[in-house]
This record gives C-alpha cells, sequence and structure tokens, in this order.
C-alpha cells in the first residue's frame, strides 16, 4: 500500500506490517538522510474518512511526527535533516521495537512509521506543525470594511465627473449620474482587480 524513497538511494516497497493500523519502513544508514519521499502506491486506498499520519524514529531519541497522507494527499516529501526535536510520545511505540543502532560501526538504522488513523484525529495532530502554521491561510477580509472600500472607490470616480453643483464638483444627494459611468467603473474596477487583486483599495485617498 505505501512506498518510501530515500533521496540518492532506490525505492522502498519492503513495508513491515506490525498490526492492522502501524506499518514501518526501516532506514539503514539515517545519519546520511536528507529528505524523505512517503506515497500511497495507489493499489489500495485509505477506507472513506481515513488517512496515515508519518512519523520518523530515531532510536534513543523518541518519535517526530513529519506529516500525513491520504487519497486526496497521496504523496509527501518530508527534510528530516536538522527538523528532529525529540518529542517523544508513546502514541505510537509499535515502531520503537523496529529500530536498531550499530555502535560499533556508528551507523543508525532509523523507523519511519505510518499510523493509518480517522481523518478528525490526524488534522488535530498535524495543525500543530512548524509546516501547517507556516501554510496556514490568512484570515478572511472584513467584508464590511471591503464593502465600504469598494463604495469609496466607486464615490471617488464618480466625484470626478460630476460639475456645476453646489458642493463645487462633489457628488451630492440631487447629483445624477448615469447608468453608463457606473458600467465604466464598473469595467475598470474588475480590471483593477483581476490585474493585481484588490490591494489598490487600499491606496485611495
Amino acid at each position: 500500500m505505501f512506498g518510501c524513497c530515500v533521496a540518492g538511494r532506490p525505492l522502498q516497497t519492503n513495508l513491515q506490517q506490525i498490526d492492522q493500523t502501524h506499518a514501518a519502513f526501516e532506514l539503514p544508514q539515517a545519519e546520511s538522510i536528507n529528505h524523505i519521499c512517503v506515497f500511497l502506491l495507489g493499489t489500495i486506498p485509505f477506507p472513506d474518512g481515513y488517512g496515515a499520519t508519518v512519523h520518523f524514529f530515531w532510536p534513543g531519541k523518541g518519535f517526530q511526527l513529519l506529516g500525513m497522507l491520504s487519497n486526496e494527499k497521496p504523496s509527501a516529501i518530508f527534510r528530516l535533516r536538522g527538523t528532529f526535536t525529540q518529542q517523544s510520545t508513546t502514541a505510537h511505540a509499535a515502531f520503537s521495537s523496529s529500530s536498531t543502532a550499530s555502535a560499533a560501526s556508528g551507523s543508525v538504522t532509523a523507523v519511519l512509521g505510518i499510523a493509518i488513523e480517522p481523518l478528525d484525529q490526524i488534522m488535530a495532530q498535524v495543525q500543530n506543525l512548524p509546516s501547517a502554521l507556516a501554510k496556514a491561510p490568512p484570515p478572511p477580509p472584513d467584508p464590511t470594511l471591503l464593502a465600504e472600500k469598494i463604495v469609496k472607490n466607486l464615490f471617488n470616480y464618480v466625484s470626478g465627473f460630476v460639475a456645476g453643483n453646489s458642493s463645487g464638483g462633489r457628488v451630492t444627494a440631487e447629483s445624477t449620474v448615469s447608468m453608463g459611468l457606473i458600467a465604466r467603473w464598473y469595467e475598470t474596477f474588475l480590471g483593477k482587480v483581476r490585474a493585481g487583486g484588490i490591494d489598490f483599495l487600499d491606496r485611495q485617498e
């Protein structure tokens, strides 16, 4: 169901099944790993409402949650070097039995653990990852403030075409504005939005 590939190494499909919801890849010479890609093979999808969390286990240091996979996100690339924060947990202790270390050679075999879990539980775990926080979308703009800026833009546009009234050319309640003028403003406004978004509204006087 899963495959993984360490950058610069052959593709690994030697997944070790631990139990019904946990599996692991052994990563020999883990000290030399920079990036790893984990993916679904495409043969068996997750059941509806389920996905998988991906964990990195370094012997003697504990677990590190890397991210997630789902049917909508069937692959992910993780940077291992320099990201381990020694956040130990016993939630996926099943992976620790697969890890080994060789003190004589100085080479470490780490474990990439995969845990199948409900998507709501997965999202609760990954939303606190630094990568998730960095990519969080900005909050939507206040619709009231946005509407006020649009109306102000229309008012300023129309004011430039209205003259001959007691306010010195400014629009008043008695001013008459043609629908053709509104249509031209509308086309100009949409053109600016399509060209560069709505930032120009913040620059208007």
